[in-house]
């Protein structure tokens, strides 16, 4: 009867797993085979290349200055997200008069959509009626000059998801008991002392995953991007999602951009399994 009953239970999963597997899969497997072949359908043309495309990806001087912008982009924009983000968490996991509507408040930047928060921040760097001009007393091509676009897009980045970071920061700190904190405070601990050998510690494998979530979102960065700089200027805010935007949808190179997918899809994924391999031995430790 426990073969029946296992056999019954996924009897009565398989059809959502199917579906689930067919809605991922079923891309991924078309991209790679896209991957392979010359297609460009605006000119009949179809053909099996091979590795064609991923030689010529290697030579692509314009792959390379996209994978580094998504690389940098990544890697700032993240590295500061934690640092607030940590910090507003602490402050707001303390008590407080007024602290209720404090989280709240904190979490209006990540309600307001993508693309409505890029058309604010367009307007914030507007280099001739923009507030950040105006308070600064300067004028700068915040999105038009290549040494500020990245930087100011990252800015922009911050703005939004951070109040994401604080979020699941704030729930690792709640679940930290108390009673160490009280009992290290009787041993003599400073707040330094209580930071670094309890909280850090235990919010590590939190840290992790936020390092995680936010890796793999700003490594796929499309949006924000596109409606603040469309890639530009000279594509120093191109990242390899909008690159592989452009040739897929705008030349309709549905080979080489598939190629360019594949490469970013496979960024990302050794991103994250780099990621996963630090949250087991995280979570390893904390057992």
């Amino acid at each position: 009867m426990l073969w029946r009953e296992r056999i019954g239970r996924y009897g009565y999963l398989a059809p959502a797993a199917l579906f689930a597997a067919s809605i991922a899969l079923v891309p991924i497997l078309v991209t790679f085979w896209l991957s392979f072949h010359r297609q460009m359908p605006i000119f009949g043309i179809s053909r099996f290349v091979g590795l064609e495309n991923y030689r010529f990806l290697l030579e692509d001087a314009r792959f390379w200055n996209a994978l580094g912008n998504t690389a940098y982009f990544a890697a700032f924009s993240v590295v500061l997200e934690l640092g607030l983000g940590l910090t507003f968490a602490l402050l707001l996991n303390r008590q407080f008069r007024g602290r209720a509507v404090a989280r709240a408040l904190v979490l209006i930047p990540w309600a307001v959509p993508n693309v409505v928060a890029a058309r604010f921040w367009e307007w914030v760097y507007n280099a001739d009626f923009g507030v950040l001009n105006y308070l600064l007393g300067i004028k700068i091509n915040w999105l038009g000059d290549p040494l500020w676009a990245l930087h100011a897009a990252i800015l922009a980045d911050v703005w939004k998801t951070t109040p994401f970071v604080v979020l699941l920061l704030l729930a690792g700190l709640q679940v930290i008991p108390e009673e160490l904190y009280q009992a290290a405070r009787i041993d003599g601990a400073n707040a330094w002392q209580l930071f670094r050998h309890i909280t850090l510690p235990l919010l590590k494998p939190v840290i992790l995953l936020v390092l995680l979530f936010r890796t793999m979102d700003a490594a796929r960065i499309f949006d924000l991007i596109f409606v603040l700089t469309g890639g530009g200027p000279a594509n120093e805010t191109e990242t390899l999602v909008v690159y592989a935007y452009k040739l897929l949808y705008r030349t309709l190179q549905f080979g080489y951009g598939s190629t360019l997918s594949v490469a970013a899809f496979l960024f990302i994924l050794a991103l994250s399994l780099a990621y996963l391999h630090q949250l087991r031995r995280a979570w390893e430790l904390r057992g």
